[in-house]
């Protein structure tokens, strides 16, 4: 309902509904539209002004990487090492992803001051970025981790300062959304928000990776170890794209006809799941194991985990039985809620 003036004004939420209701309430403004904003959003993000440029920039860094990968699979070639197509392929993909979906996150945004001319600077930033590692690998010579002449040292620290800059709009961009209220359904927002904060700390794992490749290298090791046998990218890859899976799940399941609770509980599921494998990875890189090396694990230790997770399960499954289902009530009546307990906890 519209007040005086043109302000909408929003009823309090009601308390029968629970939890799920309190946050379709204040996280959907277009709750009570027989066609939501968020149905609007979803179609029509690409055309926001703030997010033109990152669209752009992120389809010919997609396209930029695709098209190395072409070039690598008919010159061939080594996938790992310093000197490699590799990283022409992956940081093209995956700085355009991030791009188009800094674009999505932008576009969600009440406007602020800055936004005429911030998501310009993030889209080149990022186009620079993956230009320079580009230039290095078609120049013979590597990307990282390399002072070995000046003009090597100038386009190293060139590459630093950019993302140093694109991680401060993400972090900001970050904290916007988790404060700010926008047009989309709880289970799209929850997806969002979880994204963007695993995206800022996979920029701030990516800092470390430079500072310490930087110090190993003075030191004459390999710039992408730790300890014995740890890859210090392992824990920065693993959730970096996080802001483009939690989203599209919620998206997916939205279109398989799903309804709104259950995809909000799915995507807090994978929401989980994803800081799980960041905190193994995690693990694994301090304690200086290759990625998926589990051979320290005992069966004993396994026995205790298993039993740890059933446990866990099984608690659980007892606060939403006796917290969350009341608060759910008409997934109960409908027979919903069971569906819901028996995917998430059998």
């Amino acid at each position: 309902m519209a007040a005086r003036g043109g302000t909408r004004r929003h009823s309090p939420p009601a308390r029968a509904g629970g939890l799920y209701h309190w946050l379709k309430h204040h996280c959907h403004p277009g709750y009570d539209m027989g066609v939501t904003t968020s149905d609007i959003h979803t179609e029509f993000w690409h055309r926001d002004p703030r997010a033109r440029q990152l669209v752009l920039v992120g389809l010919v860094l997609v396209a930029s990487g695709l098209a190395h990968g072409a070039v690598w699979a008919l010159i061939g070639g080594p996938w790992e090492g310093p000197i490699t197509w590799r990283k022409p392929i992956l940081f093209g993909i995956s700085g355009g992803l991030t791009s188009l979906s800094l674009g999505w996150i932008w576009s969600t945004l009440p406007r602020r001051r800055g936004d005429g001319w911030l998501p310009t600077a993030t889209a080149w930033a990022l186009f620079v970025e993956v230009l320079l590692i580009d230039l290095q690998r078609w120049r013979g010579v590597a990307s990282h981790f390399n002072r070995a002449t000046p003009l090597d040292s100038i386009l190293y620290d060139a590459m630093g300062v950019l993302i140093l800059f694109v991680t401060a709009v993400i972090v900001d961009l970050t904290v916007r959304l988790v404060f700010s209220r926008v047009a989309l359904t709880p289970d799209l927002l929850l997806a969002a928000r979880a994204g963007m904060v695993l995206l800022a700390v996979s920029c701030g794992l990516g800092i470390w990776v430079s500072i310490n490749g930087d110090l190993r290298v003075a030191a004459g090791l390999d710039p992408e170890g730790y300890g014995v046998a740890g890859v210090a990218k392992f824990p920065h890859g693993a959730v970096i794209h996080a802001i483009q899976w939690l989203p599209a799940i919620a998206w997916i399941t939205r279109r398989a006809g799903i309804t709104e609770g259950p995809r909000w509980w799915l995507v807090a599921l994978t929401s989980a799941l994803t800081v799980a494998l960041l905190v193994f990875a995690l693990a694994q890189t301090l304690a200086g194991r290759a990625r998926f090396d589990v051979s320290w694990w005992r069966p004993a230790d396994l026995g205790c985990l298993h039993m740890c997770h059933r446990r866990a399960r099984g608690s659980a499954r007892r606060v939403c039985e006796d917290r969350v289902q009341p608060r759910f009530a008409r997934y109960s009546r409908s027979g919903e809620w069971d569906r819901i307990v028996e995917c998430c906890f059998e």
